[in-house]
This record gives structure tokens, C-alpha cells and sequence, in this order.
């Protein structure tokens, strides 16, 4: 039988039942629209979040761990060496945090193709010197073009200008240590190191990350003021941060070069193991609500199908008596399933897309994310097309057991009942 008279007897029968037809319509559009809109706006999310910790994570980190010698003179003794010796209270060995040849390190990386970008860094344990008090923190040397180039630094910066850090003796006060100082963009504050040396560092910005913790802290200032202030060469690096093109490279990448260089390495994956979990399960549960939604306007159109198949037994009968066989009816009712899934989801797509354009514009604004101005939503094509083929397969399947029932009717039996 020729698919364009398929398709018009397909189209007579959904609008005889024109309101059971756009019911299942709006069921698969409410579930496309929920299922876009749902996924854009968790994955948004997710992204934020996941930004408040790659942005300022390398992807590799290479750094000098202070620890106890592991060769003890009493395991190179000869009557000792194969016996079970058991050392308490070891100190640590007399190794540096800095460092050992770091420029031709970072040299090495920056010519590595899978490498995307190289900064290096310098801790610094300090006091703030507040009147008769003295408050911990942690100074960070950066070379600012870099942090800003490869970390999201400026995003991070809500007062002041992150250049300014170029300048000899000025830092970034992170908000938490600001308030806690109660210093103002222009004061100057003292700052002791941990060996004693003292100096004063003029404010010239606030870095609020969405930490608390951090924030309380953590300050940043250029890598030549932290060396001025810890009275080391211009050699000195207590830390290089390294990011990759895939950062899924990262832990096989750690290990090789960290072999290679004979220095101490973490990896992204590694550090942030807890929080990689948490995303991963947070997008899980957005699919399997989003599916739901769609299997369940799925039953919708399969329970509307069958009604229509037990209204329409008179219609079958007649269209089977004139020539159409089970094959053209099952094509009939599929048909009908797959018109009500592609009007459906395609107006799903388009009230789903319109929905997120809405969440974005609800304002969301927090002191924790000073960056954040409204909720994120994300855009990305592919919950669209799982939405679209997703309502297809479910409209097909919800079409094809009633259109199988249909097919096999008896339409002898039928007018032989009437």
C-alpha cells in the first residue's frame, strides 16, 4: 500500500480523537521540555561548581615533600641489613621546599605538546601583623600574566586591578583576611615570615573565591615581592603548576614526569578524587529524572493508542476488508505514535531551550560566589538530541505494541459481532 494514503487514514485518525491526540502531544512535549531543561540547568551547575576547583587546581603539581630520609645508617649497616629495624621519632631530612634546577623543569614542560600552559609558584607561611596581634596566613607568589592566563584568576579578583600585583611590594588580600584585618584597597599592612623577616606590602585588591576557608588565608602577591620577602634568589620555586590539553592525562603524565625529574607530582584526579565523584553522581541522577519523565509520557501515549485501538475496531475491520493488510495497519498506528513524538518533542526542544534562557535570567547572587550573577545553565546541543531521539524511541515503542494488537484483529469477527 502506497505511504501517502498510510499517512492521510493515520492523519483521519488522530483527528477524530483530536483531544486524546494532543494530550499525548503535551505529555511528550512537558517531558522533553523538562528533561532539556532540567539537564541544562544541573550540568550548569555542576560546571560552577566544578569551576571552583579546576579553575584554581593545576592539572599536575610539582613540588618538593618534606620528609624523614628513608635510608637510615643502621640499614647500611651490614649486621643490620636484613633485619627488621624499627626507627621511632626519624626527623625530617635536611631537603629544601625549593625547587632543585626548576627553570629548565619548566622549560622541558612548556616544549611538551600535551602540556597547554606551565606557572610556577612560591608558598609562603607568614603573620599579618595586626596591632598586638598576629594573624596566620599563606602568601602566594604568582606570575600574575599566568595565574590569570591558565587559572581564572582575574574571574576571582572582585576589588582592584590584578595587575597591579606587578608592582614590587603590594598584595591581594583574600576577603576572609581583609575583613578579618579590616583593611582597606590602599592601607598598608606588615607581614612577618616565618624565618622573621618583616615587610610592609600595600593592598591592592580583594580575592574572594567561594571558600571560606581559603579566603580566610590565602593572599597573593607577585613571585619578586615573596623572594624579596623570604630573602631567596630569583631561582627560588617552592611549586610548578602545569596544565594539560586533556587533564585525563594527568595521573599517567604525573607519575612519568615526576619520575623523570625526580620531584614529588599530584594529579588533578587524585586530589580532587571526593569531588569528581559528587559531580558524576549529581549528573546521573539528572538523566535518570530526565528519562523517567519521558518513559512515563511514554505510557501516556501507549494507554491513548490502545483506546483508540478499542474505539476504532469498526475502522480496522473495514480497512482490512478492502485490502490493507497487517503490515499497512501496524504502519498506520506507528505512524500515528511517531507524529504525536516528533510534533511533541520538537515543541519540547523549543519550550525546553526557552526555559533555560528563563533560569538564566533568575538572579542568584551570593557573597560565597561573588562571580555568580544569575543561575548557570548549559547549553549543550547534546541534551537536545538524546531529548529528540530519546522521545522518538519512546513514541515508537509506545506506538508499537498497540499497533501490533491492531494488526492482528480478525475483521470477520468483527462485522460477524456487529
Amino acid at each position: 500500500m502506497k505511504w501517502s494514503l498510510i499517512l492521510e487514514i493515520a492523519k483521519a485518525l488522530m483527528f477524530a480523537r483530536m483531544k486524546q491526540t494532543l494530550i499525548a502531544a503535551t505529555g511528550v512535549m512537558f517531558s522533553i521540555t523538562m528533561f532539556v531543561a532540567l539537564l541544562g540547568f544541573m550540568n550548569g551547575l555542576n560546571s560552577m561548581l566544578d569551576g571552583l576547583v579546576l579553575n584554581r587546581t593545576p592539572h599536575i603539581r610539582f613540588y618538593n615533600e618534606i620528609k624523614p630520609n628513608p635510608n637510615q645508617p643502621i640499614d647500611q649497616s651490614p649486621e643490620f641489613k636484613n633485619s627488621l629495624n624499627i626507627i621511632r621519632s626519624i626527623k625530617p631530612s635536611t631537603s629544601r621546599l625549593a625547587i632543585h634546577n626548576s627553570s629548565n623543569i619548566i622549560r622541558n614542560l612548556e616544549q611538551d605538546s600535551r602540556v597547554l600552559g606551565v606557572s610556577p609558584k612560591i608558598s609562603a607561611q607568614v603573620f599579618f601583623n595586626v596591632g598586638t596581634i598576629d594573624l596566620t596566613g599563606i602568601v602566594n607568589g604568582i606570575e600574575v600574566e599566568k595565574e590569570a592566563e591558565l587559572f581564572a584568576f582575574t574571574d576571582y579578583v572582585t576589588a582592584g586591578n590584578y595587575q597591579d600585583l606587578n608592582q614590587i611590594n603590594t598584595i591581594i588580600l583574600g576577603k576572609g583576611a581583609a575583613d578579618r584585618m579590616m583593611a582597606e584597597i590602599g592601607d598598608v599592612i606588615q607581614v612577618t615570615t616565618a624565618q622573621g623577616n618583616r615587610v610592609q606590602l600595600k593592598v591592592v585588591g580583594y580575592y574572594q573565591s567561594g571558600l571560606g576557608d581559603f579566603d580566610n588565608v590565602n593572599s597573593y602577591a607577585s613571585i619578586t615581592t615573596v623572594q624579596k620577602m623570604l630573602g631567596e634568589p630569583s631561582s627560588y620555586i617552592t611549586d610548578i603548576q602545569v596544565k594539560l590539553k586533556d587533564f585525563n592525562q594527568a595521573p599517567a603524565m604525573a607519575k612519568e614526569l615526576g619520575g623523570i625529574f625526580q620531584i614529588d607530582a599530584d594529579d588533578i584526579q587524585t586530589v580532587n578524587a571526593q569531588f569528581e565523584t559528587g559531580t558524576q553522581i549529581r549528573t546521573l541522577i539528572s538523566y535518570a529524572v530526565g528519562i523517567t519523565l519521558l518513559v512515563v509520557s511514554g505510557f501516556g501515549i501507549y494507554n491513548i493508542l490502545n483506546m483508540m485501538i478499542y474505539e476504532k475496531l469498526d475502522t480496522i475491520a473495514i480497512l482490512k476488508a478492502t485490502g490493507f493488510n497487517s503490515q499497512d495497519v501496524n504502519r498506520i498506528f506507528i505512524s500515528i505514535a511517531l507524529a504525536i513524538g516528533i510534533v511533541g518533542g520538537t515543541l519540547g526542544l523549543i519550550f525546553g531551550f526557552l526555559a533555560g534562557l528563563g533560569i538564566d535570567q533568575v538572579p542568584f547572587e551570593t557573597e560565597a560566589l561573588p562571580t555568580i550573577k544569575t543561575f548557570p545553565v548549559d547549553y549543550n546541543p547534546k541534551y537536545y538530541i538524546i531529548g529528540g531521539t530519546f522521545s522518538l524511541i519512546t513514541t515508537y515503542f509506545a506506538g508499537f505494541f498497540p499497533a501490533r494488537k491492531a494488526s492482528g484483529i480478525d475483521p470477520v469477527e468483527i462485522i460477524r459481532g456487529k
